[in-house]
């Protein structure tokens, strides 16, 4: 598994799990990355420096790659701002696009993010858009210059699961990009099964932001996610629709 290797925009990251930090304190922070074993954690450039002295920056291991958002953009052009501002902050050439214009269900809008990722693009940005699983979208912003695709498994915060899971296995198998499954996951099994859907990454927030004990629910969702890529690689076994078949031969006294 040492070889087994995430690669986005040519950088190389062992970790497929990629943590948001919207809601943690800044104190669990640490905490949580260590325990996740994320090298990728999300910052929103608008909460780079708080109100008090803390700065969110102080709290990410120099170690983690910074994947700053464009969260709070209504169309690309407020996106390409942000994403301006992250990379003037020292947040580096990644980028997570956000784009959404719906106050009450927080669904990405597609043309927008796709107007922003070929901006940005072609401004030498490692860009990472989150959108709706649309395979028609998907493939545009392949087309914009996207290094990884990042549909929604839930509405944002719900940590309702696998909302989306037929129309995420159709942009994993015919999409020749990563595909970081993200939004809505809230339990290490939702992780695992989608790691064995073949997704290439699995990004978190709500689901360890909310639980009882955030590093033991950050270990929690790291183990399973090793799992599943593990499944996925080995290859799951075969189901049969109908019936049964023994594991043992049959003997004798059966008959």
């Amino acid at each position: 598994m040492k070889d087994d290797k995430l690669v986005l925009g040519g950088h190389e990251f062992h970790s497929r799990f990629i943590l948001g930090s919207g809601k943690y304190s800044l104190q669990l922070i640490d905490a949580a990355v260590r325990y996740a074993g994320a090298e990728l954690i999300t910052v929103a450039v608008r909460r780079a420096n708080t109100k008090e002295k803390e700065n969110i920056l102080d709290y990410v291991p120099k170690t983690v790659t910074l994947l700053p958002n464009t969260s709070g953009a209504r169309t690309a052009e407020e996106a390409v701002r942000i994403a301006h501002l992250g990379k003037a902050l020292g947040c580096g050439d990644f980028v997570k696009v956000e784009i959404m214009r719906d106050s009450k269900y927080l669904l990405p809008d597609n043309n927008e993010t796709i107007r922003a990722t070929e901006i940005l693009a072609k401004e030498g940005f490692v860009v990472l858009p989150y959108m709706y699983p649309d395979l028609y979208a998907a493939r545009s912003l392949k087309d914009a210059g996207a290094a990884a695709i990042m549909p929604l498994a839930a509405p944002i915060g719900s940590n309702k699961g696998l909302a989306t899971k037929e129309f995420i296995q159709i942009l994993i198998d015919e999409m020749d990009l990563p595909i970081i499954v993200d939004a809505g996951i809230g339990k290490p099994s939702e992780a695992c099964a989608a790691m064995e859907m073949g997704a290439a990454a699995i990004m978190a927030n709500t689901a360890l932001a909310t639980a009882g004990n955030v590093p033991l629910m950050a270990s929690a969702f790291r183990d399973a996610i090793c799992a599943g890529r593990k499944a996925y690689l080995a290859g799951l076994g075969r189901v049969l629709m109908r019936g049964a078949a023994a594991s043992d031969p049959l003997t004798d006294f059966l008959r």
